[in-house]
């Protein structure tokens, strides 16, 4: 059924009253040659069983399909979702995006952000969660703005160069149209950010620092947080494999401020770089500089237990430069998603996992040396490393994908002085045959 909002007879009261002959008369300030006057050029339509076969075209022309064996994070991360999750989150009840406007109608959705926000703040080592952000990098940028707030007068902020690129973009398409400076903090030999100037920057709000970081090395948070409140500023914990944290001690036990990230590795396949959703939270002395929707936890006059929007009404998402952030929704499907995540493997799950994708780690890099490669940086790594190989690894590459084998990620586009070296990535998808296959490939 088509929807017709207007009938002819209004579509004429309304052009007799601003004085249009006709609709298309609408368009004559349009120059003739930029107007379209012939039949789309579309394809005929195809029946059910004939989409599908040019679908399957399509796909096949792919060069890594749905079976390859893929050694790339970067920040987005394949992970087994288990088939409770994916039961769940496709349930009607769940599967929506949208915010609600009257929230508290919403008791069901409001109950499932609230958990979410429980769970994360125990993983995140926070006091307050918010209902998530649009993504990891946003987040970032989020953040840093969060810290100028509290600083009040001071103008610019430090983010370490080991973050990932693509949230440093954001960044700074953020904060310096808005008058603020970015200090770029370089790395070590290490792989670990350089904080010995720190001390000597002036008008500093905030720090920012990935743990792990974009090339899989552990930052020290405990000695950074203490550099950093040292010369009076915030301390911004980032990440983008929140799954790090099963393993190793969470930002907000090392003394981080704020913390925030990406959560796609928790149930949400990469789908070609999103969606996702940025996990973000804070002491609670900042809580009421908090972006975007927080929901708590009350009693209604009968005494029985709700949910809530909190600390944040509506109108303030439309106060422009006044307003806390202008960010007023959330990413609600992919956030109940991770909550579903998370507590369907629990702590001491989600503890299990870290482990193995740390061996994996460590039995692919003991493999690879032992090949004739080598770790670029010399700090403990989780997930991912930097390797450099005695020769070209780009034929090489190539051979693997002919074998549906996806190596590691060539650095040279994102970091000029790293050309040549390759960052890769293990999770429990990899097996022990493929990083075998590879490493005698290296070897040959």
């Amino acid at each position: 059924m088509r929807y017709l909002p207007h009938t002819p007879e209004e579509i004429a009261a309304m052009l007799a009253t601003i004085g249009a002959p006709s609709l298309d008369s609408l368009f004559d300030p349009v120059p003739a040659d930029c107007r379209m006057t012939d039949a789309w050029p579309l394809p005929a339509p195809k029946s059910e069983w004939e989409l599908d076969e040019h679908m399957r075209h399509l796909a096949a022309a792919m060069r890594v399909d749905e079976h390859a064996k893929v050694l790339v994070g970067a920040g987005s991360y394949r992970h087994h979702i288990p088939e409770t999750v994916r039961s769940l989150a496709s349930r009607s009840e769940f599967l929506t995006a949208y915010t609600p406007y009257q929230p508290e109608m919403a008791q069901g959705t409001l109950q499932g952000i609230f958990e979410y926000q429980t769970l994360t703040a125990r993983l995140l080592g926070v006091d307050v969660v918010n209902a998530s952000m649009y993504d990891g990098a946003s987040a970032l940028a989020e953040a840093l703005l969060m810290g100028l707030r509290i600083a009040k007068k001071k103008k610019r902020v430090a983010v370490a160069k080991a973050i990932h690129p693509h949230y440093r973009a954001v960044v700074r398409a953020y904060l310096q149209p808005a008058g603020y400076e970015i200090v770029e903090l370089d790395f070590l030999t290490t792989g670990r950010t350089d904080l010995s100037d720190l001390a000597n920057l002036d008008d500093i709000a905030a720090v920012a620092l990935q743990s792990p970081n974009f090339f899989g090395v552990i930052e020290e948070l405990e000695a950074a947080a203490t550099t950093i409140h040292g010369a009076g500023m915030l301390f911004v914990a980032c990440f983008s494999e929140p799954l790090a944290y099963g393993l190793l001690k969470n930002p907000g036990s090392c003394g981080a401020d704020i913390v925030c990230g990406e959560g796609q590795s928790f149930g949400i396949a990469p789908s070609f770089g999103g969606p996702g959703l940025g996990m973000f939270g804070c002491k609670e002395p900042f809580t009421r500089n908090l972006p975007g929707r927080l929901v708590g936890e009350t009693k209604d006059l009968e005494g029985r237990r709700g949910y809530v929007l909190t600390l944040a009404t509506r109108e303030q998402h439309i106060r422009r430069e006044k307003a806390t952030s202008n960010i007023c929704s959330n990413q609600g499907i992919c956030a109940m998603t991770a909550g579903m995540y998370m507590a369907s493997l629990g702590g001491t799950g989600i503890r299990q996992l870290a482990r193995l994708n740390y061996d994996k780690t460590q039995y692919f890099l003991k493999a690879l040396r032992k090949a004739g490669a080598g770790a670029v940086f010399a700090a403990p790594v989780f997930n991912e490393f930097v390797v450099e190989f005695p020769t070209d690894f780009r034929p090489i590459w190539e051979r693997l994908l002919t074998k549906n084998i996806v190596a590691g990620l060539e650095l040279g586009a994102l970091y000029p002085e790293l050309a040549g070296r390759y960052l890769f990535c293990l999770t429990e998808t990899i097996d022990r045959q493929t990083m075998d296959t590879i490493a005698a490939e290296v070897g040959a």
